[in-house]
């Protein structure tokens, strides 16, 4: 008995992992307010009431693929802002955007169009998200000597800064790639957007140095 409800369960995920894949695909071309569910469960060729065993609505199949998207990097991002000096976090954190975004390019896309998108609950889902990165980052910056004298409101506002920054790092990747579609993304190409990134990420821990003074 344990091993079919171990198997049928197994197929369930299996389910409702193609339907985010599916998902995701079909949100290359359009923004979840226009995502119907019948394309979904099309794309997956199950029947439409098969999506309601795995989703309320598009909106929590929205929810879903954020949580997919960013649920996972809160380790990184605390390994990445985890005690060191300016420097170090800045390579660590350019070189860990980078990667996600070779990695996962569907997903930083979908989240830039959607943070600013149409519904409401998914939205709110990534703001959810973008606090607890910068509660997180918060707490390894209060770890530093540098934090000495400031208060959690300041610091809070400075993780902040940092996970904006992330964002707009991730940004300039996805540009430089999707440019690639018709230029080849050179070496240099890369180096150029890492270093702009890293200068301007610098420019923050530069204000923070000073802003006690």
């Amino acid at each position: 008995m344990s091993h079919t409800l171990g198997i049928r369960q197994a197929q369930k995920q299996k389910t409702r992992q193609a339907l985010l894949d599916a998902a995701l695909g079909l949100l290359e071309e359009q923004s979840l307010s226009s995502l119907g569910l019948r394309e979904v469960t099309r794309a997956v060729g199950v029947a439409p009431t098969a999506f309601y065993r795995h989703f309320r609505s598009t909106e929590d199949l929205g929810v879903a693929l954020v949580e997919e998207a960013l649920g996972s990097l809160h380790p990184m991002i605390r390994q990445t802002v985890a005690p060191a000096d300016s420097g170090q976090r800045i390579t660590r954190a350019v070189e860990l955007i980078a990667h996600h975004v070779d990695t996962y390019p569907a997903h930083v896309r979908f989240i830039a169009r959607e943070r600013h998108g149409g519904v409401q609950p998914v939205r709110q889902a990534i703001r959810e998200q973008l606090a607890r990165f910068a509660e997180e980052v918060k707490a390894e910056l209060a770890k530093d000597p540098e934090s000495d004298g400031w208060n959690d409101e300041d610091l809070l506002m400075l993780a902040h800064l940092y996970v904006d920054q992330m964002l707009i790092t991730a940004s300039l990747f996805m540009e430089a790639m999707e440019a690639a579609e018709t230029t080849e993304f050179s070496g240099e190409e890369r180096e150029r957007v890492t270093q702009l990134a890293t200068r301007q990420m610098r420019l923050i821990s530069v204000g923070r140095r000073h802003w006690l003074g």
